[in-house]
């Protein structure tokens, strides 16, 4: 494909991508798929522009006077983010070939004038209507935080599966794979990979095996919050894709001290054979394979969701990772859950939400967001919360997550939990962060960030993860 082709594709793929609810990733692959032609190195630069585009949205759609197709959005990146000349851009929009058509008076004049002075929202590249939430949260930091949650692309973090295998193990395993893993700050049993060239984790023989499984250090610590212990009854309220359920799993095992040690096939033996020479040929020595772990829960581990189609792709991953969990199907009244009712000592509820804290990752989630979605998630939000706390036994914990940066779905959702149920009491963060799985330095840089309190927020700028929120609380009657 020509350069001015490859602009073409990438305009009708944003255009997809504004009309779908499906991710960019997805829509991406589809376009892939219906034009063959299209090799790998002009899929890579059509999916890098169509990112670039989305990340620098807002200040796009300004400079090109409000429009919003993939043509304008496209014409505009050229000029304001590879800072191509007018003639530059010209020469790319002949209209020949597969090109796109020639620039019209009005585009001309659009990338020829000065933009002026941009509104904040549009300087720090988020939906207008959540900055005033951003300055509220954040203070004289907002602009970092909406720079960090929305312009650079996040890393690929993974979560040694510590029942299987040890970190320094994977860590290897990967070294050997030509990758270079570093250890996260917060979680001990994190690793982390860079984002550029994206690595194909699945394709890995640890990930094959269950000793990694893809999870954002965020949601790990969200986990260890919970302080699972052996003997528990665990409850994943909302499962979901099942990352967090399989972080709970893990904390239900024994924990391996030493990875596994890789068993080579018995070399072969030399044999009489009829058909000559003195023996059989020797056949091929295989790479050893590590001896596989036979794993026994300690905890009793119950998850819930009601699409059972989420339930039922979360078997084969629990499969890889050798752990168990009892996979229920929650009725749209929060039935179902009857046998549980005051019996478990920990409830974790990862709830519906935006997913603002994960713009890094789909920064197309942030234009489709509306208002009137916000506050719908909090309504829902806090009847979950209200259903899943009754499982919740005297003594037990109940930690609410979300993935998302907004007020009006963390603190407004947790306000009114408590009004709600005066027989749950704040749980301070720093009681809730002695789990193993936790570094020294999360105790110390996490504790303060909760300030003494029960709530604990993570984004991008403050502590290189995903954005989450966290309240921890225990029933107390």
């Amino acid at each position: 494909m020509t350069p001015a082709a490859r602009l073409a594709a990438a305009a009708s793929v944003l255009d997809s991508i504004a009309h779908s609810r499906q991710p960019a990733e997805v829509v991406l692959k589809a376009w892939g798929a219906a034009n063959r032609y299209a090799g790998s190195g002009d899929r890579r630069a059509i999916a890098d522009r169509v990112y670039k585009v989305i990340r620098a949205r807002s200040r796009l759609v300004w400079a090109m006077g409000g429009r919003e197709d993939g043509r304008a959005l496209v014409i505009g990146s050229l000029s304001l983010i590879d800072a191509l000349s007018l003639e530059e851009i010209e020469l790319l929009h002949s209209g020949e070939g597969y090109g796109p058509r020639p620039l019209s008076k009005q585009e001309r004049a659009r990338i020829t004038s000065a933009p002026g002075e941009l509104p904040g929202w549009v300087a720090a590249g988020l939906p207008e209507f959540v900055v005033e939430d951003f300055k509220i949260t954040f203070g004289e930091r907002w602009t970092e935080e909406a720079h960090e949650l929305m312009a650079p692309r996040a890393p690929i973090d993974l979560r040694v599966n510590v029942a299987k295998t040890t970190v320094a193990g994977v860590e290897a395993e990967l070294t050997e794979a030509g990758l270079s893993p570093a250890r996260t700050p917060w979680s001990a049993v994190g690793l982390r990979l860079s984002a550029e060239p994206p690595p194909n984790v699945q394709a890995l023989e640890a990930f094959k095996q269950g000793h990694i499984e893809i999870q954002d250090e965020g949601s790990q610590v969200a986990c260890w919050l919970t302080g699972v212990e052996p003997g528990m009854t665990v409850v994943d309220y909302c499962a979901g894709g099942g990352g967090k359920t399989l972080g709970l799993a893990m904390l239900g095992q024994p924990v391996v001290t030493r990875a596994p040690k890789a068993e080579a096939e018995a070399a072969p033996v030399a044999v009489w054979s009829p058909v000559g020479g003195e023996g059989a040929a020797p056949q091929p020595q295989h790479k050893p394979k590590a001896k596989p772990v036979e794993i026994t829960s300690t905890i009793r581990l119950f998850a819930y969701d009601v699409v059972q189609k989420r339930l039922d792709n979360i078997r084969p991953r629990l499969a890889r990772a050798g752990v168990t969990a009892d996979l229920r199907l929650l009725g749209q009244n929060g039935g179902g859950v009857e046998d549980l009712v005051r019996q478990a000592d920990v409830v974790l509820v990862d709830a519906p939400c935006s997913g603002s804290g994960t713009w890094r990752r789909r920064p197309e989630d942030a234009w489709r967001l509306k208002p009137s979605e916000v506050e719908r998630l909090h309504a829902l939000q806090v009847q979950i919360l209200d259903r899943a706390s009754a499982l919740v036994k005297p003594g037990g914990r109940l930690v609410f997550v979300t993935c998302s940066m907004l007020r009006g779905e963390n603190e407004a959702t947790a306000d009114a939990f408590e009004e709600n149920h005066p027989e749950f009491a704040p749980v301070p963060v720093a009681e809730a962060l002695n789990a193993a799985t936790l570094t020294d330095a999360a105790r110390e840089r996490l504790g303060k960030l909760a300030a003494g309190g029960h709530r604990l927020r993570l984004s991008p700028a403050s502590t290189g993860t995903d954005g989450f929120f966290a309240a921890v609380y225990e029933r107390t009657a």
